[in-house]
């Protein structure tokens, strides 16, 4: 097994490529993120609690609407916290098919790409200047994919919130494994 800065995992054998890509090392942010959660699910409460002590139409209008917003970011905020704790990314090669799967606690939808249609991996430089790029890699939010690929005319994100780093090694690791196992794939088909 080969680590590739704090959160990535490469196992390589000649049946065998497999990335695993942890949500974060920092173990402390995970535990803010609750805190945050926690408090964010109490104000809710609270809110729905008084929405029964209103007689006022309009007021109650207002706070339905707040509420919206309020479950909205319970959600995100709440989905964003079991990936940070249950969550990884699984990027693996068999046969003649790449795998991806972003799980939290061992479910997620496992997407199969032919290798065949699979080109153009490579790093995504974000815009460090914009602010929805700024948005996108912060730890409370699901996003700020660092490498992609080209399936059938479709980018496909992966590798979420990677350093520069890490995300260079790794796109090399990939390019390489990729290229192996379509030679290894050519052979197998001729004989």
């Amino acid at each position: 097994m080969q680590l590739i800065g704090t959160r990535t995992s490469i196992v390589k054998d000649s049946d065998v490529f497999s990335v695993v890509i942890m949500p974060t090392d920092k173990k402390w942010k995970t535990d803010l993120l609750f805190l945050w959660l926690f408090a964010w699910t109490v104000c809710g409460v609270i809110v729905l609690a008084n929405y029964f002590m209103l007689s006022n139409e309009k007021s109650k209008i207002v706070l339905i609407i707040y509420l919206g917003f309020w479950a909205y970011f319970e959600y995100k905020i709440g989905k964003a916290f079991w990936f940070r704790r249950f969550g990884k990314e699984k990027l693996w090669l068999k046969g003649s098919s790449l795998f991806y799967r972003r799980e939290i606690n061992k479910r997620g939808k496992i997407h199969e790409y032919n290798m065949d249609l699979l080109n153009e991996i490579k790093v995504l430089e974000p815009n460090r200047g914009n602010f929805f790029v700024q948005m996108q890699e912060s730890f409370w939010v699901i996003g700020g994919e660092r490498l992609s690929f080209n399936y059938g005319g479709k980018e496909v994100l992966w590798g979420i919130q990677l350093i520069d780093e890490d995300a260079q090694t790794l796109c090399r690791e990939v390019k390489a494994a990729v290229k192996r196992w379509e030679k290894l794939n050519a052979k197998n088909s001729k004989s």
